[in-house]
């Protein structure tokens, strides 16, 4: 383990190198770039010097306490063995967990859909709760969000939501709310007080650049047409709909859920990079797949992952088995329980199956 600290705070003091080059200060992407490389090593540089303190002092009491030659320094060098032991077994498990590899899209940007799934106009009315709860949840953590496309349901609902989210490692604090949400609730229209199941689905989706993604804009082809469905006038009238082709891997992606064509243009390239970036990650997703195909990361909208029931005031996340009777809570966007959970179980995940290696 602390070879592994150790290359990292090689790499570090490198970084701190080039911070300083002055051609790396001039290049302001490149600089802010290998700035936040910097700062994501310091915690790590910070620890391989606190452990490397416990294991030399363990090395120091050992030499006193094997020469013997002093009872005093001895028994002093005991106590403070027993210190360095006592702290190191601990400190050893919190650094396994930091020295898992952080996804690189965890700091991305998101684009959020939440759509109405089985249950009719209770299914619009609880995609609308859900909205309200990551609503809540985003302006809690100090992020940003911009509305892409809503679209109402005559229930007071929404058949269809798309929102951009920004701010500090968004995707990966959300990337796990990616699925089916299911609610258990007698609803308002429901006149002989039966409880009623629905359904919403949520897809979180990081937001790629250009530069993340290996794409000619020459082998790009644009293609615009009318959107169809609700809309009005300007939908029936107007060519704001586009379609955009990946020549190469023939990949299509069309979009019409913005309302101007420069809108849907920025979603459908948004889509593409996502497709492609998925073909060129394929190779790597193969090769982990056993962890990446749990239901814990799974993005899967047929997949279950979490029920709210209103009688029981009970929210259950299916993928962990963990419960919490505290539903007021969570629609009032306070997820983080569920969240953090997850998050643990994942990593226990990822360490298990870097140990088996």
């Amino acid at each position: 383990m602390i070879d592994k600290l150790r290359t990292l705070k090689d790499k570090y003091e490198l970084l701190e190198e080039q911070l300083s080059d002055p051609e790396v200060t001039k290049d302001m992407k490149r600089f802010m770039k290998i700035n936040k490389e910097y700062k994501d090593l310091k915690p790590l540089v910070e620890a391989h010097d606190r452990y490397k303190k416990m294991l030399d002092g363990i090395a120091e009491a050992k030499e006193i306490i094997d020469a013997n030659e002093d009872p005093d320094f001895v028994e002093m060098a005991k106590e403070e063995l027993k210190d360095y032991e006592d702290q190191l077994g601990p400190f050893e498990e919190e650094l396994k967990f930091m020295l898992i590899p952080k996804d690189p899209e965890d700091e991305k940007n998101v684009t959020v859909e939440i759509r109405s799934g089985a249950g009719g106009d209770e299914a619009a009315i609880f995609a609308g709760d859900l909205l309200r709860m990551y609503e809540r949840f985003i302006d809690k953590r100090g992020w940003k969000r911009e509305y892409i496309a809503t679209n109402e349901s005559e229930s007071g609902g929404y058949s269809k939501v798309i929102l951009e989210v920004t701010g500090s490692n968004v995707f990966g604090t959300l990337k796990y709310e990616s699925g089916t949400h299911r609610v258990q609730r007698i609803p308002k229209t429901e006149s002989q007080g039966r409880v009623h199941t629905s359904a919403a689905t949520v897809a979180v989706m990081p937001i790629f650049e250009m530069e993340d993604v290996q794409i000619n804009k020459a082998d790009l082809s644009w293609d615009t047409f009318r959107a169809s469905g609700a809309g009005g006038q300007h939908v029936n009238k107007t060519e704001s709909a586009v379609r955009v082709t990946h020549n190469p891997s023939g990949v299509v992606v069309e979009c019409q859920d913005g309302r101007s064509q420069l809108k849907n243009r920025e979603i459908a390239l948004q889509k593409l990079y996502v497709r492609l970036y998925e073909l060129q990650q394929q190779e790597h997703e193969d090769s982990i797949s056993a962890l990446r195909n749990t239901l814990i990361i799974s993005g899967d909208r047929s997949s279950k992952i979490r029920t709210y029931n209103y009688s029981q005031n009970r929210v259950t996340d299916h993928r962990i088995n963990f419960t919490k009777y505290n539903l007021g809570e969570v629609m009032d966007g306070f997820v983080d329980e569920f969240i953090e959970a997850i998050q643990v179980t994942y990593n226990m995940e990822k360490l298990k199956a870097s140990e088996e290696v």
